[in-house]
């Protein structure tokens, strides 16, 4: 049997910085084996990605999937359209999302669950730079504050 538990393989941290993430999901993922080789070796690039919703699916666009040495013949084109597998009410409620102005559905993480790859999908509205410049003020406040707190324990 596969091993349980969560093993995240990557990470968008650009997305929490661009967008308010109001609410996740996570998705499953259909690929080809050579994909999923690629993806178990972590060479997988989600920072530039985002999802759409086409005829009640919803598709992952611009994420790259290195292809796999071993795969020669077998390697499919590493930024093509893959779909995602969401259930319908779920579909429904994203298309209600993605109707309202601005939001956007941006791929979160790429984990392994139980022996498959699942996709953490969020739905994002884009952050105005000042709000980017309150985020990077507070969380070098927060930086700050820790350092001294480290200081003040050492004496």
């Amino acid at each position: 049997m596969a091993s349980k538990g969560r093993k995240l393989i990557a990470a968008n941290k650009k997305a929490r910085h661009d967008y308010f993430i109001e609410e996740t999901f996570e998705t499953g993922i259909v690929l080809v084996g050579t994909e999923v080789k690629s993806i178990r070796q972590g060479k997988v690039n989600i920072k530039d990605g985002y999802a759409r919703v086409e005829n009640s699916e919803v598709f992952l666009y611009n994420v790259h999937i290195s292809p796999y040495e071993k795969g020669n013949i077998f390697n499919k084109d590493p930024l093509r359209v893959r779909k995602l597998l969401l259930h319908k009410s779920e579909i429904r409620k994203l298309i209600g999302y993605v109707q309202q102005k601005g939001y956007t559905l941006i791929p979160l993480s790429f984990y392994l669950k139980d022996g498959l790859i699942k996709v953490e999908l969020g739905i994002g509205i884009g952050k105005k730079n000042y709000d980017k410049r309150q985020d990077i003020a507070k969380k070098d406040a927060e930086r700050r504050i820790d350092k001294e707190l480290r200081q003040r324990q050492k004496m």
